[in-house]
């Protein structure tokens, strides 16, 4: 965990105690549901050590909801266009949100919450968790495809880090990633003259896709959801 030295921005406590990202934070402090010595938090605060905070709901807090969906292709993941479908309407379970993307061409795995701490962990730059995909090619991969790749491939000005890879037969590979940048594996198979024919997601950290069929979805729950909020620091 990241080291709380103090005085610190409310918001950043609130995301390293586990109780939302810091963009959810500066939510709940516009909700007015934080308090700082009993007192209302406005954005911009800061704590010390011996402060008391709390986060104050009225009524009773939904449980939380973690769903593994197997994503079709053709589904996008928000922000559908005229004409497109996105995940919010493709599944029907109400105040879920899904965490990171999958662009529309790709299908797998995507974990759908409403628990909004888990997506900086999850996703953000610091933390190094393991993503894996299937991937088929068009033509035959080139013997030196497994080499270059794993060492890293220039993308335009930046350099994607040290992944690994297993060859499956000429044009079918798995790779498991630690980074996302956009449309990461699309762009490395064409630097390394390789063009994508189709790309499944089908491992995020500890949660599998498995026998779950393309547009399906099940509970995230017991000791699958226990690891995975561990490694996650929220458990």
């Amino acid at each position: 965990m990241e080291k709380q030295t103090y005085p610190m921005r409310i918001n950043k406590y609130l995301a390293l105690n586990k109780h939302s990202t810091r963009r959810g934070a500066d939510e709940l402090i516009s909700q007015k549901k934080v308090f700082i010595n009993n007192k209302l938090a406005v954005l911009g605060d800061k704590v010390k050590e011996t402060d008391k905070v709390e986060v104050r709901f009225r009524g009773k807090q939904k449980p939380y909801i973690y769903i593994a969906y197997n994503k079709p292709k053709g589904i996008v993941t928000h922000s559908a266009q005229e004409g497109e479908q996105e995940i919010k309407t493709a599944v029907a379970i109400k105040d879920v949100f899904p965490i990171g993307r999958l662009d529309k061409e790709s299908g797998g795995l995507i974990i759908l919450t409403n628990d909004g701490r888990i997506t900086e962990r999850l996703l953000g730059p610091n933390h190094l968790h393991e993503k894996e995909y299937l991937v088929k090619t068009k033509e035959k991969l080139r013997s030196s495809f497994k080499e270059k790749a794993e060492a890293g491939v220039k993308i335009e000005k930046e350099k994607t880090g040290k992944c690994k890879i297993e060859i499956i037969n000429d044009r079918l590979f798995k790779i498991i990633l630690t980074e996302g940048k956009k449309h990461q594996i699309r762009r490395m198979c064409v630097a390394l003259f390789q063009e994508v024919a189709d790309l499944k997601r089908v491992r995020i950290m500890n949660i599998k896709l498995d026998k779950l069929k393309s547009g399906e979805y099940r509970k995230i729950e017991g000791e699958e959801l226990q690891t995975f909020l561990k490694n996650l620091d929220l458990a």
